[in-house]
This record gives structure tokens, sequence and C-alpha cells, in this order.
């Protein structure tokens, strides 16, 4: 299995992923960047970040949009050679400085690796990976027996979240769990 890009092992995560360096764009320096948050608009000048998996420390001189995402010049980085150096990099934030989020809504990273047990008390498995699809996310859920079932976060399925205790409690639908 993969580690998300944040991660150092499966534990919570130090750092997440907020964004994707694609190439250089121009002469100048700049890098068409893909966003991967949901609050791009932090994503601004004197913004610092962390880039690579050696977590470059840099400093965003200006952002421009650009497409479907955003053009970055960072600080130190005036010409294309330097730029080219960024090509498909990720960029990071330490993950406490994620915004916090409504009453009910929840960070992928926050649910990966919680125990799931339905309504009756059946242990399920943990949350193993999240699917996100158009209509709703769908939680991979892996038993002790390395068998997998799909939940769909959906209100009738997902009953409660405690991030405390690290405990989902659902309500599988008929033909969601192996007969």
């Amino acid at each position: 299995m993969s580690l998300e890009p944040g991660s150092q092992s499966m534990s919570e995560p130090d750092f997440v992923a907020i964004g994707r360096i694609r190439r250089p764009h121009g002469l100048k320096g700049e890098v068409i960047t893909e966003v991967l948050t949901d609050f791009p608009e932090r994503i601004k000048p004197e913004f610092e970040v962390y880039v690579g998996l050696e977590r470059l420390k840099l400093r965003i001189h200006s952002v421009r949009a650009h497409s479907r995402g955003l053009l970055l010049l960072f600080d130190g980085y005036r010409d294309r050679e330097q730029a080219s150096e960024l090509r498909n990099q990720w960029i990071f934030l330490p993950v406490e400085d994620s915004p916090p989020l409504p009453d009910g809504e929840y960070y992928h990273h926050q649910l990966i690796g919680i125990n799931v047990v339905t309504d009756d008390n059946r242990e399920l498995g943990k949350i193993l990976d999240i699917i996100v699809t158009g209509a709703n996310d769908v939680y991979v859920v892996r038993a002790a027996d390395g068998s997998e079932v799909l939940l769909p976060a959906i209100n009738d399925v997902i009953l409660d979240i405690d991030l405390t205790h690290k405990l989902m409690r659902v309500h599988p639908l008929p033909g969601l769990l192996p007969e």
C-alpha cells in the first residue's frame, strides 16, 4: 500500500498536500499548479509552503489564476530552469495549519484507520482508503481477514463518527455486506 503524499507513516500525517506543481510556465520562474485543497484562498503571496518529499520551505511570491489551476512564483525562483527543479512536486502544509471544518465534516486523514462497527455492534474493520466520487465519498473498510467492504458516505449508512475514540458506527443497507 502506498502512503499519502503527506504521510511518513500510517498514523496521523504531519503534512497534508494542498497542491501539485506540474511544470514551468513561461520564462520567469512560474509553475503551473494543480490545486488539491478546498481552501484555495489560502494560497497567496507571502504564504509559506513545503515542497516535495524533502519539505523544502518556500515562500510564495505571486499567484495568478491559470486554466483549472494556479500559476505560482516562489521567492528565489526567477527563471524557467530554476522552476523546472520543482516539476511534479507536491505542495504541503503542516496538518495543524488546516482550517477547522464545520460539525459533521472531516478531513480524509482523520478517517483513515478508524474502526467501523455496525449499529448492532458487529465489527467490520478499519477504514483503509476513501474513494472520491462525484456523488459522495466511498469508504473502503478492510476486515481482519483481509476482505473489504465499500460503504457509501451517506446519512442513511454513516450514523456516527467519534474521532476521540476512533470509531465509526454504520447502518449497512441491504446488499452492502457479504452474506
